[in-house]
């Protein structure tokens, strides 16, 4: 068996016990490039099984009769190498926690575009596809990254600020090309559309919305672009920028099942690592629990998503459900966690929730610290949410997901992780100083900063951009000398830019250096600080 579309006639997918699209898939994508009405940034592993699901279910009960048109602005690779060769085809591998598995062919991916301006071909596809009145809407999953246009200084980025200097016909960022081809969507007719960040981040439509009007209006000052347009972009009526909330924890391509998938005698299913460290695999693997509130505003009007188990519904709902998610429920557990886990020795997520002072400790700052400050979304029961993060899903021994992969870029996420609960305290009940589980998720990324273990072993670092600057405000600190830390840490822990507050104020700052000298008393004193604050 191959995936390729011409093998899908084979009776041995049945036998090997995988399912296949019940449509014609050259029909859908003849559909696709014809009239397009879904296009998608960043078409990696979360878009392929999660958003890719949603698109093949609404194409199989006939709620949709055009798949998605897959736009790859960073690594052309993964078209190159993953897209193309397998007819944009992917295997959908679902891992239960009872170790079974779903297997299933997407078909929904009509065509696949690289955003690379150099390739004349490529680039005048991606004009035709936004210059189509039949477009309804652009998905985004960049990641949190793809939309920042400065560095921490406040300056644009090299590449960035080439394209404010070269204009819409030499884009090269992410958002530079949105904003060009909406440059080219104007042109031919200043037709409607809707901009769906579906990343992982806190308003991540305001993300989304602040960058493209940013690129817009330099565009304007440097004469690039009319006043007109600019007011086509600005206005929320015809270019619409929804927030959305999304939770599915996809690990990346699993090295076994490609193995299991061969030895059923499918061809070529070995991962990829691409130039850019891109880690992707013909098939994907991921949990079946999947989670996408959408924000209902569509200019150029949209598919029946709700159909494919998407609740639509106001912004003020998303937000709410994101800050369920990403401040209380599951990040900040997911958070807390990986560190511990690479100090105490656990490589894959699923076994640290199996330790008894990891599992307290999860259970300490979903239940007893975060349900009493939770925004309830209405249409999810943050306890029933809760419940099935903490006893379903984070303990998937099935799903593979290592906390290193938790882990990166961690430095960026600790503020939202927990800053805002800190902050929900300091409103409620005048200072946060009755918390311990938040502390502790703090003082253990402090802890895990120093990149040594509970016994005093080296171990790497997830990467992460703000290391190298994190690390030399802590190199002083000496494992088994608790008193290297003096005012070390007063830097970073009252640094309102990483916490939304400073720490010291909110009233737990004392107590994460505390915490932190006594995880540096020598082997042994990250357990032992563990069970001595949760007991």
């Amino acid at each position: 068996m191959k995936l390729k579309i011409d093998s899908l006639n084979s009776y041995q997918w049945a036998e090997a016990g995988i399912a296949l699209p019940n449509y014609d898939v050259c029909a859908v994508y003849k559909q696709t490039i014809e009239t397009p009405k879904w296009a998608h940034f960043g078409i990696g592993n979360i878009f392929r099984i999660f958003i890719g699901s949603i698109a093949d279910k609404l194409i199989e009960d006939k709620d949709m009769d055009t798949g998605i048109t897959c736009v790859e602005t960073f690594d052309y690779e993964v078209v190159d190498k993953i897209y193309r060769p397998f007819d944009n085809l992917m295997l959908s591998v679902i891992l239960n926690n009872d170790g079974t598995k779903e297997k299933k062919v997407l078909a929904p991916f009509g065509e696949a575009v690289k955003t690379q301006y150099t390739d004349v071909k490529e680039w005048k596809r991606l004009k035709e596809i936004f210059a189509a009145p039949s477009l309804q809407f652009v998905s985004f999953t960049i990641t949190e990254k793809g939309y920042a246009l400065k560095n921490a200084d406040g300056n644009y980025f090299g590449f960035v600020q080439k394209d404010l200097e070269n204009g819409p016909d030499q884009a090269t960022h992410a958002m530079s090309v949105v904003a060009a081809m909406l440059y080219e969507r104007w042109k031919a007719g200043a037709y409607p559309l809707a901009l769906v960040s579906m990343d992982n981040c806190s308003h991540n439509g305001e993300k989304l919305q602040e960058a493209v009007w940013e690129v817009v209006d330099e565009w304007k000052k440097r004469g690039f672009v009319e006043e007109e347009f600019v007011s086509y972009v600005h206005n929320e009526d015809v270019v619409a920028f929804p927030w959305t909330m999304i939770d599915k924890i996809t690990p990346r391509p699993s090295e076994e099942i490609a193995d299991e998938l061969e030895a059923s005698g499918i061809e070529d299913m070995q991962p990829v690592i691409t130039d850019k460290k891109t880690f992707i695999a013909p098939f994907g693997n991921a949990e079946k629990i999947q989670y996408l509130v959408v924000e209902d505003h569509f200019p150029n009007g949209r598919p029946p998503l709700e159909k494919g188990g998407v609740f639509m519904t106001d912004r003020e709902t998303v937000n709410k459900s994101e800050r369920m998610k990403v401040c209380t429920c599951l990040n900040p557990i997911h958070t807390a966690l990986c560190t511990y886990d690479c100090m105490l020795g656990y490589d894959l997520f699923a076994d640290g929730m199996s330790d008894p002072e990891l599992s307290r400790l999860a259970h300490h700052i979903g239940y007893v610290e975060g349900m009493p400050v939770v925004a309830d979304p209405g249409i999810i029961s943050p306890e029933e949410f809760l419940d099935e993060v903490v006893k379903v899903r984070m303990p998937n021994p099935y799903l593979g997901d290592t906390s290193q992969r938790i882990a990166v870029d961690i430095s960026q996420m600790v503020g939202i992780r927990f800053g805002e609960t800190v902050k929900s305290y300091v409103a409620k009940e005048g200072n946060a100083e009755n918390l311990i589980g938040i502390p502790l998720a703090i003082a253990g990324w402090v802890r895990y900063l120093i990149a040594l273990d509970d016994a005093g072993n080296p171990f790497e670092l997830a990467p992460d951009p703000m290391i190298p600057e994190l690390q030399e405000q802590l190199k002083d600190l000496q494992f088994g000398n608790p008193d290297s830390v003096k005012d070390a840490l007063k830097p970073i822990l009252s640094n309102a830019n990483i916490f939304g507050s400073d720490l010291y104020e909110a009233g737990i700052g004392n107590t994460i250096e505390t915490m932190v000298k006594e995880m540096l008393t020598g082997k042994g004193a990250v357990r032992e600080t563990l069970k001595k604050y949760l007991d």
